[in-house]
């Protein structure tokens, strides 16, 4: 699984909020509810984020492995 939780330490550090990538980079509201409920989404969208970010992959996401069970 990946998981999405690295995204929002990154963009605290970077005084981003979903208000910021919604409205002034244009990123969907959809997508950034896709984000926040670790919900697939495309490899553009965090790509996209990484530049906005100016940060690493690592700093957006991180794969989790999924529970055995």
């Amino acid at each position: 699984m990946i998981t999405y939780r690295p995204l929002w330490k990154t963009m605290a550090d970077k005084k981003f909020t979903t208000y910021t990538l919604r409205v002034k980079h244009h990123i969907s509201h959809a997508t950034v509810q896709r984000l926040q409920k670790d919900m697939p989404v495309s490899t553009h969208t965090p790509d996209k984020l990484c530049t906005l970010l100016d940060c690493r992959l690592e700093d957006v996401a991180k794969h989790m492995p999924d529970e055995k069970p």
